[in-house]
């Protein structure tokens, strides 16, 4: 097994805001991965599917080490941070008495990384359940 070894996938300047996609970061953050790929195949929230393309990708870098094995992967860390306005700009829309009213067009930057599991470290779906 790797010493703590991980693997990073990013998807910068995505086409949503970073508040609504950190509702779906928090769901899958320390999960493994089989668990959080299918929880984003059948979330509802329109970032599910910008995490579900990036996650894939980690874990096709992590795949690229023989040395890894791919069923034993948990999301390490999973964030989406602020990225620019769209064309770094405002956009204008009519408001009353022939007023304009700026609105931002914003993105993020979504970053999610993969390390493989170690035999000590309890699982976040175990936490907290009596047996």
């Amino acid at each position: 097994m790797s010493e703590n070894k991980e693997f990073v996938a990013k998807h910068r300047y995505a086409r949503i805001t970073a508040r609504k996609a950190r509702l779906i970061a928090d769901l899958i953050r320390g999960r493994s991965v089989n668990e959080a790929l299918e929880m984003l195949e059948f979330a509802p929230q329109r970032g599910a599917g910008f995490y579900l393309k990036v996650l894939k990708s980690a874990v096709a870098n992590a795949s690229l080490d023989e040395n890894i094995n791919v069923n034993r992967l948990v999301i390490s860390e999973c964030k989406a941070d602020d990225g620019p306005l769209l064309n770094n700009r405002l956009r204008f829309r009519p408001g009353p008495q022939g007023r304009a009213l700026p609105f931002a067009k914003r993105l993020s930057h979504i970053t999610v990384r993969v390390r493989e599991a170690s035999d000590a470290e309890p699982r976040k779906d175990m936490e907290g359940r009596k047996s």
